[in-house]
């Protein structure tokens, strides 16, 4: 039987987490506006998790009964929707909450897992890996599983709620760029926006390192895998979602992909002009801007910064060598 959520389900969703998750800042900048476009940043970075994630994490956990609490949850993430399962969990009182993450997930991610309670457990080398091995693990035990973006409606309609938020902060916000991993927030962002107003221009964004949605639109297939070229957007590496894939063609106005270099300078200028801190994963909305704004026809724009969750040593290393090149 095929999943799918509506809008409804969005506006279903924001009621039901609207007393557990911030409604971020949609900050106006100077610097990425000019005397044709207003540019807006859209703080999910400012998150309790810092990440968007915590939206579909706690519309899931809030819609399960005694005894799936009792259970416990698990699930499979590249370290922010980890993050998210684990905050929630101890907020809503579910005592056991085990999180499965690549080997390679960056030390800041498993750090603030473990924080707020979660059981790491290491698998593969990169997420796709991980996620195989991983629900190898979910179907040999009996915790509730809570899917990150493969087509679990609740999660969708939780992402979404961030269209509602934009909407509601700005009524003239004309196009919403939304970095793509799995693509969980992009559909469920311009689901939402389609309820309230079928003329927002909702553009999805890639790092050209790993185009998995990009690709299965090209080639009409489905890359639930996809191989990745080096990249320092360890949150949208591998592939992408069954429901993402079955709807967001119906609601998107288009794809694009960043490549890393930009998505360096993205990270830098956020950080240096903006005063904000932010993920690589995170900032390909801005590199979009940088790279291909003539593909971006909106008046007043909001762009999606979506974690903030970067590593030190990555953060340092992409501000030094920003600084190298503007002298």
């Amino acid at each position: 039987m095929k999943r799918s959520f509506c809008g409804q389900d969005v506006i279903d969703a924001y009621a039901r987490i609207a007393d557990y998750v911030e409604e971020t800042p949609l900050v106006h900048s100077m610097y990425l506006s000019n005397a044709q476009q207003n540019v807006y940043l859209k703080m999910e970075s400012l998150q309790s998790t810092k990440s968007f994630k915590i939206r579909g994490c706690l519309n899931k956990m809030l819609s399960l009964n005694d005894e799936e609490k009792a259970k416990g949850v698990i699930t499979v993430s590249s370290g922010n929707h980890g993050v998210s399962v684990a905050y929630g969990a101890k907020l809503l009182g579910i005592r056991e909450a085990v999180i499965i993450v690549p080997k390679t997930t960056p030390q800041s991610k498993v750090d603030k897992i473990r924080y707020f309670g979660g059981q790491v457990m290491m698998m593969g080398q990169n997420y796709d890996e991980a996620h195989v091995q991983g629900m190898q693990y979910v179907k040999s035990h009996d915790y509730t599983f809570i899917d990150s973006y493969y087509d679990d409606p609740f999660i969708y309609a939780g992402q979404g709620t961030i269209a509602l938020e934009i909407l509601k902060q700005n009524p003239q916000i004309d196009t919403i760029l939304v970095p793509v991993g799995g693509g969980g927030m992009l559909t469920g962002i311009a689901v939402a926006a389609h309820q309230i107003d079928p003329k927002v221009q909702v553009i999805g964004v890639q790092t050209a390192a790993c185009p998995a949605l990009v690709k299965s639109y090209q080639e009409h297939r489905f890359y639930e895998e996809c191989e990745s070229a080096p990249s320092i957007c360890d949150a949208l590496i591998g592939g992408i979602g069954k429901l993402c894939y079955e709807m967001a063609k119906d609601y998107i106005a288009d794809l694009l992909t960043v490549e890393e270099e930009t998505i360096r300078k993205a990270v830098a200028h956020i950080i240096n002009y903006e005063k904000f801190v932010v993920e690589p994963g995170g900032a390909v909305g801005v590199a979009a801007l940088f790279e291909k704004r003539e593909h971006i026809k909106g008046r007043n724009i909001a762009i999606v910064l979506s974690g903030g969750n970067i590593n030190e040593t990555l953060m340092l290393e992409i501000l030094n060598e920003q600084a190298k090149q503007r002298r």
